[in-house]
């Protein structure tokens, strides 16, 4: 259940927009604070004139900022046309990608009723969407009602709920932005009363400007040719610290023509003090904020998609990530509403680590150190405790192995050296846990296995104690960050004697892991069945079932299993093992990791947050196939369509789930590692490249992604006609055990012939489409590979 619920249990002719000189500096100070942070506009990247030719484009008007004339131009023959602002040094293009928000008019889940989905314990969805291999990109989108898409105002007391959000880094608050294109402080439909109609509003499509920049575009329609346009985005020159200033247009458009447009400035009109802001503000604004929000994300690596959106999402979450945390960098697990923007939140762990996780993987290592920083100063005490009402045994274990790959991948010992005394504390939990249960009988089934809670909420019982269990993955993560950090260690400190005992108590608790877990397998089941902690008697969704589920020490069942499989401790058999136990037991829904808790005919959820671990062992084991699932699945069912707000648990019958930021995260991840993915001392290239990419012919490349051994570039693009593919990898400068690149040919074809540099490679891996590449470390190796 999620914690909501467990807490209570032409300026067109026509347009009305007056002119309100000052709102770039008069306004600043009327709207503004006393001690408002000033900045200084940063110009946007221009394309040359000659590539943003626009004929056809509707003349908006023109406007002077930053010393040049400029130009306004639209393409209002659609919804999703390219909005243009000309310079004499060039084009400003930010287009206007959006997505249908209320998903498909077709019968969803295959025609099957929602009742049989929902209580199967087979996961239905995802085995009629594996039937052919990769799954249908298009398939698992229209699968299901997508989140926000049947919004009834009765289920939300009353008002239907935000769906999005804008805001600032420097900023220590956001703005929610419902269906309608409202914000809490300002209305289009003061000048639009057609937009009160809800049915209008339920078909709208949404979409960011720029593609992933953080400004809402809405288009709803409103008859045949004929829409409103709304634009929302914050003003990044306000300096506000807790109130979020907004830029906001209303357009009607009809048979390509605006025939109504409104612009507006945070809050209604008080005349004369306070009028409506002019175009010429607007767009200016807009040039500024365009320009501050490509230097914040300056740093993510360049990618090239068959689909742009991909990358425009990943690099999104980024931004969201700066807009939600207050300064950019203090963390918070929601946005808008106590629940769960509250202070009580800001420790959570996961949080942490998903940011810290993210950021690494995608080189914003500035944000990853102050992120980092920020956690260890502000969270945590000198023995290695949170600042958190919960602490959660598993990511103690995973936050030490992410300060290993920190330091892996950016050799920054500086910044852990500051923290040592607390990262020595962190382990020293663990080894106290560990401790702790040598102490056991060794009759208990808990006897070697670390005891703890599993997930932060149980604090929150009036017995937590029922909670305090040997749960498998406090173990395996346990191992996980004993190992990776003890094998950095010696580039922090000379004390040699303190890994070496860490990865001996490694050894001994893997040991009786394993040893317990085969002793726990039910194989009386099909497919078998492993519980979450040593001596269940019931499979979870058995105790799940019984009338009040906070009753038992199963509940929170998913955290135990993604936890225990992204540690990575488990030998083959048994992560498969695990794996089909989730999908045969009524533990995944449509491929991800259920919210697992009491069945009910009218629900089954999807874990949005922490559930990468999951599929990262999918991506392991070479379940490619599944892993492409869980990706989109993510995608079109966790997230509001076009906008992007992700949900910590997502239902799949179209209502809207609570936001939070480490379920924004987890589509960077699994982008990344379907492109560049380090696992032990092997690195693997391209490893999970849908088949329909590359048989599209379209370039795939990707510049500069970090790994411990360096950055690594990939350029690849299929021949269609020629059964060929291209391609070319810039190395890291450090070698690693090997590497790997997988070619995932069109479907119903196979890999052939794969030549490496000039020399013919051995086609290799369990789906032969994989051959090892050497080649000198920091080298740029040709590629060509023939299929057929």
């Amino acid at each position: 259940m999620d914690r909501r619920n467990f807490l209570r249990n032409s300026l067109a002719a026509t347009a009305v927009a007056a002119t309100a000189p000052g709102i770039h500096a008069g306004a600043r100070a009327a709207n503004g604070t006393a001690d408002s942070i000033a900045r200084i506009p940063v110009m946007p990247r221009l394309q040359p004139a000659s590539a943003a030719k626009a004929p056809d484009m509707v003349p908006m008007g023109a406007f002077t900022h930053a010393g040049r004339q400029w130009t306004v131009h639209e393409d209002l023959d659609r919804i999703d046309g390219d909005l243009q602002l000309r310079c004499d040094q060039g084009v400003l293009v930010l287009g206007k990608r959006t997505e249908a928000a209320w998903g498909s008019d077709s019968p969803p889940y295959f025609g099957m009723a929602l009742r049989d989905v929902a209580m199967a314990e087979a996961d239905l969805l995802a085995d009629r969407l594996l039937r052919d291999g990769d799954p249908d990109e298009a398939e698992v989108r229209d699968v299901a009602p997508p989140p926000a898409s049947r919004l009834d105002a009765k289920d939300y007391n009353g008002r239907l709920p935000w769906t999005t959000f804008v805001g600032t880094a420097e900023g220590n608050d956001t703005m929610q932005v419902f269906p309608d294109g409202r914000t809490r402080t300002y209305r289009a439909i003061q000048y639009f009363p057609e937009l009160a109609r809800n049915e209008w509003v339920a078909r709208r499509s949404e979409g960011l400007l720029g593609g992933w920049m953080p400004a809402v575009h809405k288009a709803i329609p409103a008859g045949e040719g004929r829409w409103y346009d709304i634009l929302v985005f914050a003003d990044v020159n306000a300096g506000d610290k807790f109130v979020v200033q907004t830029w906001h247009r209303a357009m009607l458009v009809e048979g390509g023509k605006a025939t109504q447009v409104v612009y507006g400035h945070s809050y209604p009109e008080f005349p004369p003090a306070r009028r409506s802001a002019s175009a010429e503000q607007f767009y200016a604004g807009l040039v500024d904020f365009a320009g501050y929000w490509e230097q914040k994300l300056a740093d993510f690596p360049a990618l090239r998609l068959p689909d742009p959106s991909w990358a425009d999402m990943a690099r999104h979450a980024f931004a969201r990530e700066l807009v939600v945390r207050p300064g950019g960098v203090e963390p918070k697990y929601g946005a808008v509403d106590r629940d769960y923007y509250g202070n009580e939140y800001d420790g959570f762990q996961d949080t942490f680590t998903s940011s810290l996780y993210a950021n690494l993987e995608w080189g914003r290592f500035d944000q990853a150190a102050a992120v980092l920083d920020n956690y260890f100063v502000s969270f945590m005490d000198a023995g290695g405790m949170v600042n958190m009402r919960g602490p959660e045994v598993g990511q103690f274990g995973l936050t030490l192995s992410l300060l290993a790959r920190y330091l892996r991948c950016t050799g920054d010992v500086a910044l852990l050296r500051k923290h040592l005394g607390k990262i020595e504390g962190t382990a020293r939990i663990l080894t106290d846990l560990h401790d702790a249960s040598l102490a056991l009988p060794k009759s208990d089934r808990g006897h070697g296995l670390l005891h703890g809670w599993n997930e932060s909420d149980a604090c929150l019982y009036p017995d937590p104690s029922l909670w305090w269990k040997p749960y498998y993955a406090n173990s395996a993560m346990a191992i996980r960050g004993w190992e990776d950090i003890a094998a950095v260690w010696s580039m922090l400190s000379s004390q040699a004697a303190l890994p070496q005992r860490w990865l001996q108590r490694a050894g001994q608790l893997r040991e009786r892991l394993l040893q317990s877990i085969r002793a726990n397998v039910r194989r009386d089941l099909t497919p078998a069945y492993l519980g979450p902690l040593p001596g269940t008697r019931e499979t979870f969704r058995q105790a799940m079932s019984q009338e009040d589920p906070s009753k038992s020490e199963q509940l929170w069942s998913h955290r135990v299993y993604v936890e225990l499989l992204q540690a990575d401790v488990l030998p083959a058999d048994l992560a498969n093992l695990m794996i089909d136990c989730l999908r045969g037991h009524g533990g995944t829904t449509l491929g991800i990791v259920s919210n697992i808790w009491k069945p009910s005919p009218e629900a089954r959820d999807i874990l949005g947050f922490i559930s990468y671990g999951h599929a990262q062992q999918l991506l392991r084991l070479d379940r490619i196939e599944e892993y492409l699932l869980f990706l989109y699945a993510h995608r079109y069912q966790a997230h509001t369509r076009g906008s992007w707000t992700a949900g910590e648990v997502a239902g799949i019958t179209g209502g809207m789930p609570l936001f939070c930021m480490p379920a924004q995260m987890t589509v960077p991840l699994l982008l990344r590692w379907m492109l560049v993915f380090d696992q032990g001392d092997e690195l693997f290239i391209a490893r999970a490249v849908p088949r329909d990419w590359l048989a599209r012919g379209t370039p795939i490349a990707a510049e500069g992604l970090p790994t411990p051994w360096g950055r690594v570039s990939l350029e690849l693009q299929c021949k269609p006609d020629e059964q060929r593919i291209d391609g070319h990898l810039t190395l890291p400068t450090r070698a690693p055990g090997h590497t790997w690149l997988t070619l995932r040919v069109p479907a119903g074809k196979a890999l052939r012939k794969v030549v490496v540099d000039g020399r013919e490679a051995g086609i290799e891996g369990p789906h032969e489409d994989r051959v090892r590449v050497d080649a000198a470390p920091g080298s740029r190796v040709r590629i060509q590979a023939f299929y057929g």
